[in-house]
Parts: structure tokens; C-alpha cells; sequence
């Protein structure tokens, strides 16, 4: 056997490497379905999450509205209040207002939450966070929600 056919045959076996590898990581990509499938339950059970916390910060905080969010942008839940300040006969109207979504199924395949609120007509609040659907920590998801919840609601009780 001559170099040229040696060269030739190792090619093949590069070649074939490539490939076997390839289908083995095509092999272990989750499905289009089984991610929207994941997003769908992970959503459902963060969005429950979501509820909570803000119903009780809410409760804790007697004149905020609660309301759901279904829309293009996510799912999640969101509190406001509109309040009325005189200040030397001048009448303000000072709203207040904490969302938080989880946003819809991407290309991407991320599981996204975001935060985004405004304390007495100053939006200063906004977070953001996501991490690879297969990668996705639900328990640290949770606790981020719970941190940002109370974040916003000792920069509320602060103004």
C-alpha cells in the first residue's frame, strides 16, 4: 500500500469520525417539541411562582392591584397603584408597578424571566435573566423571583 492510498484511507476515517460524532450530538439535542414541551411546564410552574410572590407583596402592601399577564411578550403577573400626592396645592398622580414575565418559546431555546417595575413614577427597577432551557435551574429560578420581589419591595417601603 502506497502513501496515496494511506492518505486516502485515513481521510475516510476522519470522515467517518465527523460524522458519528455529529449524529451522536443530533442524538442528544432534545427535539423542537420536547423544548417547547419543557418551556411549557417550566413556565406553567414559575408563573405559579410569580403569582405568589407578588400576591403577598400585594397583601403586604395594602392599594396595590394584582392582574395576570397573557400576552405576545410572556407570561406572569403584575401589581400596580396610582396614588395622589398635594404638595404645596399642586395634585401628582404617582403610580407605582412591579411585572414579571417569562417570556414565550424561542428559537433561542432559553427560559427567560424578566422584572421590570417603576416606585412612585421612576422606573429604576428592571432585571433580567435566563439560562439554556436544557440548563434551566427551576430552584434558582424561584429564589430569583423571591430576591427581585423583595428587592422591589424594600426600595418601595425606602421611598
Amino acid at each position: 500500500m502506497d502513501f496515496k492510498e494511506r492518505l486516502h484511507r485515513a481521510a475516510e476515517r476522519g470522515q467517518q469520525a465527523k460524522e458519528a460524532q455529529a449524529a451522536e450530538a443530533t442524538a442528544k439535542a432534545m427535539s423542537e417539541e420536547e423544548c417547547r414541551r419543557l418551556h411549557s411546564q417550566c413556565r406553567r410552574e414559575l408563573t405559579d411562582h410569580i403569582e405568589s410572590c407578588l400576591r403577598q407583596l400585594a397583601d403586604n402592601f395594602p392599594g396595590f392591584d394584582f392582574e395576570t399577564i397573557v400576552d405576545d411578550k410572556g407570561w406572569g403577573a403584575a401589581i400596580r397603584r396610582d396614588d395622589l400626592s398635594l404638595n404645596a396645592g399642586k395634585r401628582d398622580n404617582l403610580f407605582s408597578r412591579l411585572a414579571m414575565t417569562i417570556s414565550p418559546f424561542s428559537k433561542y431555546k432559553v427560559l427567560d424571566l424578566q422584572a421590570k417595575g417603576a416606585v412612585r413614577n421612576k422606573e429604576n427597577f428592571s432585571r433580567s435573566h435566563y439560562e439554556l432551557l436544557k440548563d434551566a435551574d427551576l430552584d434558582a429560578f424561584r429564589q430569583l423571583i423571591e430576591r427581585w420581589t423583595l428587592d422591589y419591595a424594600e426600595h418601595y417601603a425606602g421611598s
